[in-house]
């Protein structure tokens, strides 16, 4: 999902002010932008997101590191590659 204000910053960077769908620059006067740029525009970072909401739980890791449980550990890693695969930077 988009953070359409976000979008609508990015691509315009004239905007200072969004009260719902209207744009607007400094000086108060509205701003005309392209909807359909908005709709389309792809967050560079949006994986970071993902990816933070998929990752395993870093305790299990440093559980294993303390246990000396390399299986643990490996698990930890492959989790975490996984979410990675899945959420490629783009």
């Amino acid at each position: 999902m988009i953070d359409k204000h976000k979008a609508i910053r990015a691509l315009n960077p004239q905007v200072v002010t969004i009260c719902g769908e209207d744009a607007f620059d400094k000086n108060n006067n509205l701003v005309v932008y392209d909807r359909n740029a908005v709709e389309a525009w792809v967050d560079v970072d949006d994986y970071k997101r993902l990816r933070a909401a998929e990752y395993p739980d870093f305790h299990d890791y440093l559980d294993g590191i303390v246990k000396g449980d390399q299986a643990q550990i490996q698990n930890y890693i492959d989790a975490c590659n996984a979410v990675k695969q899945k959420y490629p930077k783009p």
